[in-house]
């Protein structure tokens, strides 16, 4: 995972959602998602391509998985952080924390894939964001569904933990055929409980 840059939340958050969703599939996943290889920080980027590529073949299970492993890294990442950083972010007023919380995004995708970052950019209370060096997306042949599903839930997440319900929507995927994966999410919506 050094050599290659991919981060353990990435791998561990998939190896999770694989055991909940299909535990009899697991051990075919572990030939590549290795307990040696994550405890040592060891596993590559062939690997990771080679899981993804599979799932994908699993039909709705992939979507699924994805979801699951996204929300994951969300909860990882919130636990991870300090309590001062998630009370501030939590007392925030809701414009602010919508842009913290954006900012935290962008901590955790860049975690998942050293290449991989999230740009985005807040016009008229919608956030736009383009996630950038995908490892989901990176496939040989166009397909009919976006692949963004890890990064789409893991934004969810991370907003509903601060109190920010709001629904993403996949506007464009690398996957797909499109030139970038841009999401959009109306930050101006939703409910304001933190």
């Amino acid at each position: 995972m050094r050599e290659a840059g991919i981060g353990r939340i990435l791998v561990a958050s998939l190896h999770q959602a694989i055991a909940d969703i299909l535990p009899m599939r697991l051990a075919f996943y572990e030939s590549w998602l290795t307990a040696e290889g994550l405890r040592d920080g060891t596993i590559g980027l062939a690997p990771l391509y080679a899981v993804l590529s599979f799932l994908r073949q699993e039909g709705d299970a992939y979507q699924r998985i994805a979801t699951r492993a996204g929300e994951y890294a969300a909860d990882w990442t919130v636990q991870g952080m300090s309590p001062l950083r998630r009370s501030l972010i939590t007392a925030s007023p809701r414009w602010l924390r919508g842009r913290l919380v954006l900012g935290v995004a962008g901590r955790l995708v860049r975690g998942t894939f050293r290449r991989s970052r999230l740009v985005w950019r807040v016009r008229r209370g919608t956030a736009h964001l383009d996630v950038r060096a995908s490892p989901f997306c990176d496939v040989r042949d166009p397909v009919t569904e976006h692949l963004c599903g890890f990064y789409a839930a893991a934004l969810s997440r991370l907003l509903s933990l601060f109190g920010l319900e709001a629904p993403i929507a996949v506007v464009a995927c690398r996957g797909t055929g499109h030139s970038a994966c841009l999401m959009e999410i109306p930050l101006s919506t939703g409910s304001t409980a933190p």
